[in-house]
This record gives C-alpha cells, structure tokens and sequence, in this order.
C-alpha cells in the first residue's frame, strides 16, 4: 500500500513537472497582469529555477509579498495624482519621474530624504505627523513598504530555509489599518486632510484607496494565520508518516 502511494506520488510529481515546463512559454512573465479590479484573470509568474527551493507555502507568501507590493505602488500612484503637491516638493520633473523615485527607495529600502535612520513605523509616524512638511506621499508609502519587509524578515522571495514569524505579520496587518485610520482622520493645521484619499460626496464616490488596504491587511491576515497552521501540520505529516510507516523490503 504505501509503496504503491509512494509510486503516485512519484508520478504525480513527474507530470507535473513536465506540465508546468511546457506550459512555461504560455505563462505570462512576472507582473505584467495589472493590479486591483482592472486585471482579468489570476496574476501568473514563469517558471523560474528559484522555484524548486520552494514549497507550496513558500510560493504562496512570495506571491502575497508580490501582490503587497503591487497594491502599495497603486497607492502610490493614486495618492500621487490626488496629491500632486507631493511630489512637487521633492522637486520631481512628473508624477512618473516621482513614482520611480519611491520605488527605488522601497527597493533599496533606502528612506525618503531627511528620514535617515529611521524604519517602518518610525516613518510612518513622521509620514502621519501634520508638522511634516517633506512629501508625505513617498514617507508614507515608503513607511508602509518597510513595515511589512521588516515583518517578513527583508524579503520579497521565500525558500524552504526561510523561517517567518507569524505574530510580526500580524502586526504588520495592524500597522497598516492603523495607518489607513489615521491617514483618514488626522487633519493638517488648516483643517484639511493630511492627503485627499478616499472621496465620498454628492458629486463622486472613491472608495478605491479603503479596497488597496483592505487587500493589504487580507492578504497579512493569511498569511499570519497559514503560519501558524504550517507549523501545526509539519508535526502531524511527521506523526502521520511514522503511523504509516511500512520497512521496505531487503530480499
């Protein structure tokens, strides 16, 4: 019995190796399906070599890191067009020009001018401070970004040497709602909001920056939550194979 489970494991894997290599031509290459509600189907990656130090979950927590970083780059965009001041006090020649700048410091994980040696929440809390009088979009963003690297250990990719702690995510998914409620209520020494985000009036209805973090804080949640239940199930795979462990044959 178990030698014959171990054969349709054996097989099972073999085509599906197969499968996914001569279907790596058809995948489309990483990111180029557009995020948020605009995109049409599931967002794929091609096959890569990485991938085989990767198990299920590892995949699944690089692909939510991935999506995270995609609905941070939404925001970015988005806030940026409401708020053109922003990136017109870093002196940016356009919003691309300023969208690119951000990105490479989240990348290099490198904080916007004047922040130097501060990280995650610490920027966050400058960000959200009505007194801060740089571009709140890029501390923002960039605040946001480097909590949930900072939560997932610096990473963007994961392998099955990785070993994630489940309670920072969690928190991580905190911080974010935390942020979102306070980018929503805190008010600049005029009265105004800190940054126009979502819109609700007789005229018009944006709710599109509530749905980035709600998407942000969804997939952390997961992620935080499949943690704790990875753990769990490696000591019960571990039981269940001595349960049902048959010697092999030696004649």
């Amino acid at each position: 019995m178990a030698s014959r489970l171990l054969t349709v494991r054996v097989i099972g894997l073999a085509s599906g190796l197969v499968s996914a290599m001569l279907l790596a031509g058809c995948v489309m290459p990483q990111g180029t399906a557009p995020s948020g509600a605009s995109a049409q189907g599931p967002r794929q990656e091609g096959m890569s070599a990485d991938q085989l130090m990767q198990t299920d979950f590892n995949r699944t927590v690089t692909l939510a890191m991935r999506d995270n970083l995609s609905s941070l780059y939404t925001l970015l965009d988005k806030l940026y067009r409401r708020n053109p001041r922003e990136w017109r006090k870093a002196g940016q020649a356009d919003q691309a020009a300023a969208i690119a700048r951000v990105r490479g410091m989240i990348e290099q994980r490198r904080p916007p001018p004047g922040l130097a040696g501060l990280r995650d929440i610490q920027v966050l809390a400058v960000a959200l401070d009505p007194a801060y009088q740089g571009d709140r979009v890029a501390a923002f963003v960039y605040g946001l970004a480097d909590t949930i690297l900072a939560a997932h250990d610096g990473k963007i990719r994961f392998y099955a040497t990785d070993a994630l702690d489940g309670q920072r995510i969690y928190n991580a998914a905190r911080n974010v709602e935390a942020a979102a409620w306070l980018l929503a209520s805190r008010r600049n020494p005029q009265g105004g909001p800190l940054l126009l985000a979502n819109e609700m009036s007789a005229q018009a209805i944006n709710l599109s920056f509530e749905r980035e973090f709600g998407a942000l804080v969804g997939r952390l949640d997961l992620i935080a939550n499949l943690l704790g239940e990875n753990t769990r199930r490696i000591g019960i795979n571990y039981a269940q194979g001595l349960l049902f462990f048959n010697f092999l044959p030696v004649r």
